[in-house]
């Protein structure tokens, strides 16, 4: 039988903050297009300019009229001493670096590598995580997505991994920088975990620098065969936390904060990772924030994370995914302030599934989509976030963004 969270709840008290629900105060919204995927109709809202920033109006990079990449790969290297300024005026407001990509499905097919490698470039991305799915359905079903078919098992797998593997080594690419990451980790039972990373040290040596995303607690797969981590559990990641710290591997987390009913039911999941494991390198993917979260207090949500941030110099915040900008984009300011106040601690992603039904530019639009809040970075912000300076410090690698140019 599986142990329940209350040797969580019990043992860690809830950080007290502000009441769940709609702000008191209005909110200022930010210029921004609703998603194409809920209303393309919808007429952009204005947000006052923040000091250092120049915010171009939102499009989708590739379509017309947008602004366009002309830096290559190489253009970001340390060795590159000539590199151009970067003039927001003028190149895309999109980020280069998309930490949190999902090339493969939850099942069904997958875009061919090719063409996914057209679609990155054209956007302007020059780096991203290669990320499997946390929660590979049964093979033995031909459900595609896990909330299709509730009651089918969607548990952690190394078949993501192993093909992102081969595919990285079998496909050349020329102006991408791809970072392989084990996804296979499964946080409720780790026992076996050390010897899988064995596995991929045979089979890929040196390939894979990155882990996650995984799921300590995910509440849309809980119909799908998921638990929530148990502090014992927790206590048990020791032997491959201490090889990630050994080596520098950051780790996606995907812990939700809690839900509408109960915006931090599982906040102390998280803290107690946290305080378990100070010393490696944390990304906690989507600030927390989830489907079943989506009427929580910003403020509330801001002061969460700031406390998270303070008291985990080593924690990072992914804020990939859409679903966020959909439920709180009408609380832009806020969350510009908060990105502005901690430039040092946050990293851009998607979140796109490559699933081979996709349209052709629906990856340019989920990535405008999680890049608007890029416009109203400060410049210190906007090159450590949006052109990549904060994920090439996190891996130690020999690349470097861009220095903003001066106003003219």
């Amino acid at each position: 039988m599986r142990r329940t969270l209350n040797t969580i709840t019990a043992g860690i008290a809830v950080l007290t903050l502000a009441a769940c629900g709609e702000s008191s105060s209005p909110a200022t919204p930010p210029t921004a297009t609703t998603p194409a995927s809920t209303n393309q109709s919808a007429a952009p809202a204005p947000l006052p300019a923040v000091e250092g920033a120049i915010p171009p109006a939102p499009t989708p990079p590739g379509t017309p009229g947008a602004a366009q990449s002309t830096r290559n790969l190489a253009s970001f290297a340390k060795s590159n001493t000539s590199a151009a300024c970067y003039d927001r005026m003028k190149e895309p407001y999109t980020a280069v670096v998309d930490t949190h990509f999902h090339p493969k499905p939850f099942g069904g097919t997958a875009m061919p590598p090719e063409q996914l490698f057209g679609y990155l470039d054209k956007a302007g991305v020059r780096f991203v995580n290669y990320f499997g799915i946390g929660q590979s359905l049964d093979m033995a079903s031909n459900c595609t997505y896990y909330l299709d078919c509730p009651g089918t098992p969607a548990l952690p797998s190394i078949k993501n991994d192993f093909v992102n593997g081969v595919e990285v080594k079998a496909y050349p690419r020329d102006n991408l920088h791809i970072v392989l990451s084990m996804t296979f980790m499964d946080l409720q039972n780790p026992q076996g975990i050390v010897d899988t990373i064995k596995l991929y040290d045979k089979e890929f040596p040196g390939m894979f620098k990155w882990a996650g995303e995984l799921n300590i607690v995910k509440q849309a797969l809980m119909k799908n065969g998921h638990e929530a981590a148990t502090t014992e559990d927790i206590d048990n990641w020791a032997p491959f936390m201490k090889i990630l710290r050994d080596r520098g591997i950051p780790v996606t987390l995907h812990s939700d904060l809690g839900n509408d009913a109960n915006p931090t039911q599982f906040l102390p999941v998280m803290k107690y990772v946290l305080q378990k494991y100070p010393d490696n390198k944390i990304v906690w993917a989507h600030m927390g924030l989830s489907k079943e979260l989506t009427k929580m207090d910003p403020k509330q949500h801001i002061e969460i994370m700031k406390a998270a941030l303070d008291s985990s110099p080593n924690l990072m915040l992914d804020i990939s995914w859409d679903v966020i900008y959909n439920a709180y984009h009408e609380y832009g300011r806020e969350f510009v302030n908060f990105f502005n106040a901690y430039p040092d601690r946050i990293l851009p992603g998607s979140d796109f599934v490559a699933a081979g039904n996709k349209k052709p530019d629906q990856y340019a639009k989920e990535l405008e989509i999680t890049s608007r809040v890029d416009r109203f970075l400060t410049n210190d912000a906007f090159r450590k976030i949006a052109l990549g300076e904060n994920y090439f410090k996190l891996l130690n690698l020999p690349y470097t963004a861009p220095e903003i140019c001066a106003a003219k």
